[in-house]
C-alpha cells in the first residue's frame, strides 16, 4: 500500500503543503512546468530552497503578477492567509462563483477540479458561518485568491501525480495568541479555521502565532483518509515544505512517502449473552447496529446458566464508537451489560471499480494489501443482472470472471 504521512506538528498551509508534497515527487521539477501551463493569469509558480533550523526543504513560491501575498501579522508564520479576512490590500475581490469559473478553466483533470472545488467549498461555507451570510456573500481578495487557488489546486494536482492509496496526517497544531485581520484582532485559530477543524484532532503547542491556515485546514480535511500516528510504514522518501517565517522550532511540514502501510488497524468487539428474547428482537437489534455501520455483528448459541439455551451477540466497530455501539445494545437487548475487548486486525485496502461488461456495467470490489490481490463483482449487481436476464445467477459469476 503507497501511503503518504503527513507531519503537521508545525501546523499547516496551502504553499507548505505543496511544498511538501512536491519533495516527495523523483522530478518535483516536473509538477512546476505543470502548474506554468494550466493557465492561471498572471500567476507563476516556483520551488525555491528554504532551510529552517538547519533542515532544507521547498518552499512553493506563487507570484501573482509579480506581487507575492504577505503575511500582516508579526507571528504569522505563512505567507498568506486566503481570504478577505487577513488582508490589507485593496484590490478586487473576486466571489465562489468566480473561484468556481476560474478554476472550471484551468488545463487540469476533472477530478484535480472537482477536488480543488471541494476544498473552497468548504472555506467558503465556514466564512459565511462566521460572519452570518450567505455562501454567494463571501468574497476572497483578488491577489489573494489567485494565490490561493495556485495553493489548492496545486495540492490536488500533486495528489493525482503521487496517486497515494492513503494519506494519514498528524493532530495538527494550530498555534495560539491572536491573529491581526481586515475586521480588527481575532484569536488563533481563527474563526473560519476553527470550523474548518471540526472532527480533526488539533492542538494550540507553544509557540504563539497562527500556524494553521483556512486553507491549510481544508486541505488536510480533503487529502487526508485519517489522522494519527505514522503507521508501519518503509520509507521511501520524506520532503519538507517549508513556510516563511522563523521559529525556534523547524517551521515546516514534513510529508514521508512509503510502502507496505498495511498496519494492523484497532477494532472494537463488544459482546453480551442473552437467553430471554425472541429470534425476532435479537434480529431487529442485529439489524439496528448494522444499520449504524458496525463492520460485522453475528450471533452464535450458547450454553448459559441454569442450563438455559442462550444467544451470544457479537459486534465488531471501530475503536472510537465502541461506546456509541455499547449504549445501542444495552437499549436494544435484555442484556444489562456489554464486554468490551480491543483486537488487532490485518486489513486489505479496497476500492471500487466499474467494469464494462457484456450484461452492461457491474462495479468489481478490489482488495489490496501484503502482495495480495482480489476481484470480486458487487452482489446487488449480479443479482439485478441474473434477474434481468432469467440466469442462474452462478452463471453470471461465471461470465464475470
Amino acid at each position: 500500500m503507497r501511503t503518504i504521512y503527513l507531519d503537521c506538528g508545525m501546523g499547516a498551509s496551502g504553499d507548505m503543503l505543496m511544498g511538501a508534497l512536491a519533495s516527495l515527487l523523483d522530478a518535483p521539477e516536473t509538477f512546476v512546468e505543470k502548474m506554468n501551463a494550466i493557465g492561471l493569469p498572471n500567476t507563476i509558480v516556483s520551488l525555491e530552497k528554504s532551510v529552517k533550523c538547519g533542515v532544507v526543504g521547498n518552499h512553493a513560491r506563487v507570484l501573482v503578477g509579480g506581487e507575492e501575498e504577505e503575511s500582516i501579522d508579526d507571528h504569522d508564520h505563512h505567507d498568506h492567509d486566503h481570504t478577505h479576512d487577513h488582508d490589507n490590500h485593496h484590490h478586487a475581490h473576486s466571489g465562489v462563483k468566480d473561484i468556481r469559473a476560474a478554476i472550471q478553466a484551468l488545463s487540469v483533470s476533472d477530478a484535480v477540479k472537482a477536488r480543488a472545488m471541494r476544498v473552497y467549498d468548504s472555506i467558503a461555507a465556514a466564512e459565511s458561518e462566521v460572519h452570518g451570510t450567505s455562501v454567494d456573500q463571501i468574497h476572497f481578495h483578488e491577489v489573494g485568491a489567485l494565490d490561493a487557488v495556485a495553493d489548492v489546486v496545486g495540492v490536488c494536482l500533486l495528489m493525482e501525480m503521487l496517486s497515494p492509496d492513503r494519506v494519514i496526517a498528524s493532530p495538527v497544531r494550530t498555534g495560539f495568541g491572536q491573529v491581526r485581520c481586515a475586521h480588527g484582532v481575532l484569536p488563533v485559530p481563527a474563526p473560519a479555521t476553527a470550523i474548518l477543524l471540526k472532527g480533526v484532532p488539533c492542538y494550540a503547542g507553544d509557540i504563539r502565532g497562527e500556524m494553521l491556515t483556512p486553507t491549510g485546514a481544508a486541505l488536510l480535511r480533503e487529502i487526508a483518509d485519517e489522522f494519527g500516528n505514522m503507521p508501519s510504514m518503509k520509507i521511501e522518501k520524506t520532503g519538507y515544505g517549508m513556510g516563511t517565517k522563523d521559529f525556534p522550532a523547524a517551521n515546516c511540514v514534513r510529508a514521508m512517502l512509503g510502502s507496505g502501510g498495511d498496519s494492523l488497524s484497532r477494532i472494537a468487539e463488544l459482546k453480551c449473552n442473552l437467553d430471554d428474547m425472541t429470534a425476532e428482537a435479537i434480529g431487529y437489534a442485529t439489524g439496528v447496529l448494522l444499520d449504524a455501520g458496525a463492520l460485522d455483528v453475528f450471533t452464535e448459541s450458547i450454553q448459559m446458566k441454569k442450563n438455559r439455551p442462550g444467544t451470544l451477540l457479537t459486534c465488531l466497530c471501530p475503536e472510537g464508537e465502541s461506546e456509541k455501539f455499547a449504549h445501542m445494545m444495552l437499549l436494544h437487548t435484555t442484556t444489562r451489560g456489554v464486554r468490551r475487548s480491543l483486537l488487532d486486525r490485518y486489513v486489505l485496502s479496497s476500492r471500487t471499480e466499474t467494469a464494462h461488461t457484456r450484461y452492461g456495467d457491474v462495479r468489481m470490489k478490489i482488495s489490496e494489501g501484503y502482495g495480495i490481490s482480489k476481484k470480486k463483482p458487487e452482489y446487488e449487481d449480479v443479482a439485478a443482472i441474473a434477474a434481468r436476464e432469467n440466469l442462474p445467477i452462478q452463471q453470471v459469476l461465471d461470465a464475470l470472471k
